[in-house]
This record gives C-alpha cells, structure tokens and sequence, in this order.
C-alpha cells in the first residue's frame, strides 16, 4: 500500500539523486583522466541524471495531486513559491540530463559536456535546496501536515492553523473547545 500523503515520500528521492550527481560526475572524470573509458564512467552520472529527473517529475507531480488539499491550511504565497522552486527544478534536471547525456559523445563536445554536468550538478544542488527549504517551512512553519493530522491527544490538544502576528499561517497546537465555558 502507497503511503497518504505520497508527496513526502516521494521528494527524498531527487534530493538523494541531486546530492550522489555531482558526486558521481566528479568521480567519473577523475577515472577518464586516470585512463578509464569515457563512455562507461560517464554511464554512472548520466543514469544518476535521468533517475533524478524523474524522480523530481514524480514530486512535482504529486504535490500537484496533493495541493488543493493542503491549499486549505497553507497561505496561497507560501505553497505557490514552493510549487515555483520545484517546477523550476524539474526544469534545470532536464536541461543537466541532456548535457549529461551529451557527455556521452566523445571529443570536444563530450568533454565539454561532462564539465559542464559537473558544473550544473553542483549549481542544481543550490536550487533543490531552496525548494527543500521551502517545502520544510510548508509542513513545519505554516501547518501543511495538519491537512492530514485528526484530532490530536486524548487530553484535548489537537493541531490547528493559526495566524500569526504578520498575518501569515503557522501550525499551533491548542485546546480543542465545544463551546462550553463550564
């Protein structure tokens, strides 16, 4: 069975994909500087490349499923500039795959090609940062896991939006209240 929410499992995916590329891509151009095959290290960051664009396709994806959903808790800002940043992401890891991709070729243009993933890995690191960043502030911040959460503990004390002195929603925990001032 697939976990509800899905989003939140999904999205590790491409930050662990994002973190191992320019691992990786390094690595390789170190063993075809050491005489290694150009073609079969560069395999290694270009299948990295390609199962972190679909992995960040997968997130955008179901946060879009998800996003009427947590539109109900979470100030509209907030989540359109987490969707922004990950749309944007998604947009910058198929770019880096084609130039991955092209590191494949040899000569000039391959070499070039495998600096430049290098390169962009490091720079697309810096922006999938900023959509995790965005999307913690979302669920820790604003609130957006108590678009799933029910009633809090036995005690009375169950998860609520509130808002906040600059007029912005957070998460807070409070008595849950019938009405009755016994």
């Amino acid at each position: 069975m697939l976990p509800d929410p899905l989003h939140p499992a999904i999205v590790h995916f491409p930050i662990v994909f994002m973190i191992l590329l320019p691992i990786a891509a390094a690595g390789a151009l170190w063993a075809i500087r050491r005489g290694g095959s150009p073609r079969l290290a560069w395999a290694i960051p270009s299948g990295l490349a390609l199962a972190l664009t679909l992995s960040a396709w997968l997130a955008v994806e179901t946060g879009e499923s998800q996003e009427e959903r947590v539109e109900a808790v979470v100030t509209e800002g907030a989540l359109h500039s987490h969707e922004e940043g990950a749309e944007r992401f998604l947009l910058l890891s198929g770019v880096l795959l084609l130039v991955s991709g092209a590191g494949l070729l040899g000569g000039i243009t391959g070499r070039a090609a495998r600096l430049a993933t290098v390169v962009g890995a490091v720079g697309l690191a810096a922006a999938g940062a900023q959509v995790g960043h965005s999307g913690g502030k979302l669920v820790y911040q604003y609130g957006a896991a108590s678009a799933y959460a029910g009633a809090g503990a036995e005690g009375g004390s169950a998860l609520r939006v509130a808002d906040g002195a600059d007029g912005e929603r957070r998460l807070a925990r409070g008595e849950e209240r019938d009405g009755d001032d016994d």
